[in-house]
């Protein structure tokens, strides 16, 4: 710590701070106060690159010894955690190690020929749910599905602009030129909860709630088809209208569209019952300029159970 403070000797400024036209979103605020109440990741915005050295330095020569105190605190609790024998990370590991083992170098070769590169031939797009992992319950192998999961399932349309979900789409069918599109919904979905419990108008900020809107076209058919069932009736359809709005959602990406009017690439749902470990499929057709306009069907539509 002397050390670093012999690096870094400083007049510390008295001034206030208001003066500076660097720090005017501070107004009448002396750094005593701004030391107080201010985390230096609060403080990033600033341009003057010796303030933020400054202070580091005022907070570390106002009480060495408490600093360093509360930095062996930090040390012993990190060892106490290692310790631990209920720590979470013990349990992963002891799960790599076993992977590593017992799948990893008795598939030295393939593994081995994926890290030069992936072909996969599926883009699959699930819900982050803790409870449905696509590759548990379709089997699907390291280099077989380039997977995307977020809340409820949902493909965003083109219009909507970037998102992880989006980009993940671009890079897999432009660059990976993946065959085949699988959107996987499931039951008990939180995310559809959310859509169809949360009021028309509301003006408080939610994430979840700007994100399951997406789906409110979803909402409103099922509202129309079965608003006269229970909640969790319309919960359970909502569930399903949400793989179609969302297969309906690829289309509005000219690049996706244009390969699957080509027949280079298939769009498919699926729906995930975990209740009864079932598992529904179906798949898209979609056909431009024909009579009457464009052409939606479901085809290929199976159980397994």
């Amino acid at each position: 710590m002397a050390s670093l403070l012999r690096s870094h000797f400083f007049q510390p400024p008295t001034t206030n701070l208001s003066t500076d036209a660097n720090f005017m979103e501070f107004p009448g605020k002396p750094m005593e106060s701004l030391k107080m109440n201010f985390s230096p990741l609060l403080l990033v915005k600033q341009k003057d690159t010796y303030w933020r050295r400054t202070y580091s330095v005022v907070m570390a020569t106002k009480d060495p010894c408490g600093l360093g105190k509360e930095l062996k605190e930090i040390e012993r609790h990190g060892q106490d955690l290692k310790d631990n024998d209920s720590d979470p990370l013990k349990e992963l590991e002891a799960r790599f190690l076993k992977f590593k083992k017992q799948n990893y170098l008795e598939n030295l070769d393939h593994y081995q020929n994926l890290a030069q590169g992936q072909s996969p031939k599926f883009m699959v797009i699930a819900c982050a749910d803790s409870r449905v992992c696509p590759s548990k319950i379709l089997g699907f192998q390291p280099g077989e599905a380039f997977t995307v999961r977020n809340v409820a399932n949902l493909v965003p349309p083109y219009q909507h602009g970037a998102s992880e979900t989006s980009a993940a789409l671009e890079f897999a069918v432009t660059s990976l030129e993946v065959s085949n599109i699988l959107v996987v919904g499931h039951s008990c979905c939180g995310g559809i909860r959310a859509l169809m419990s949360m009021k028309r108008k509301s003006n408080s900020k939610s994430f979840i709630r700007d994100w399951v809107s997406l789906a409110k076209s979803a909402r409103l058919s099922t509202e129309a088809a079965v608003g006269n069932r229970s909640f969790e009736e319309q919960c359970a359809h909502c569930e399903k209208e949400s793989i179609n709005g969302s297969l309906l959602n690829l289309l509005t990406y000219p690049w996706i569209d244009e390969r699957v009017t080509k027949g280079a690439l298939s769009l498919h749902g699926g729906y995930y019952d975990f209740t009864n470990c079932s598992f529904e499929k179906w798949t898209l057709v979609y056909r431009k300029s024909l009579e009457g306009g464009s052409k939606f069907a479901i085809r290929g539509c199976s159980t397994w159970s």
